[in-house]
């Protein structure tokens, strides 16, 4: 990355110092938990559906772990607002990374995108789609 990098190094650094929608949210109509065993992030992320049960109304996580997964799950907890279940499932690798703007090593991808995948089986689980999954953890 070029010049831009720097700006999204600073956006990353803003995140991680002032996290957005930090905190556990009351009332949550779901809530999910994830570590990355590697690097011994954990993230939990709590999710509150508008009343037509599909669209999210407001994102909060709480946790601890390095700035790339602090930040990535602050921007991730704006970005989710007004989103269905449906989009939060489309969203992938690469609209994580686009999303903080910088290139992200392979050893700290899972920290990257550690938020993504706990609201992702979070939402899962609220859907009947998987069961039994107390933790989310990201592979190897």
């Amino acid at each position: 990355m070029g010049g831009g990098s720097d700006m999204y190094r600073q956006q990353i650094l803003d995140h991680y110092k002032n996290p957005r929608n930090y905190g556990e949210m009351d009332d949550p109509t779901f809530s999910h938990v994830g570590e990355n065993p590697s690097c011994g992030d954990t993230i939990r992320v709590d999710v509150r559906l508008e009343d037509d049960g599909e669209t999210i109304e407001y994102v909060s996580f709480s946790g601890d772990g390095c700035a790339i997964s602090q930040a990535s799950a602050s921007m991730l907890s704006e970005r989710l607002r007004g989103m269905t279940l449906d989009e939060l499932e489309e969203l992938d690798v690469e609209d994580v990374t686009e999303m903080l703007g910088v290139d992200i090593s392979p050893m700290r991808i899972k920290c990257a995108v550690l938020a993504r995948q706990v609201a992702q089986d979070g939402a899962k689980l609220h859907e009947g789609e998987i069961e039994d999954l107390d933790v989310t953890k990201t592979e190897e």
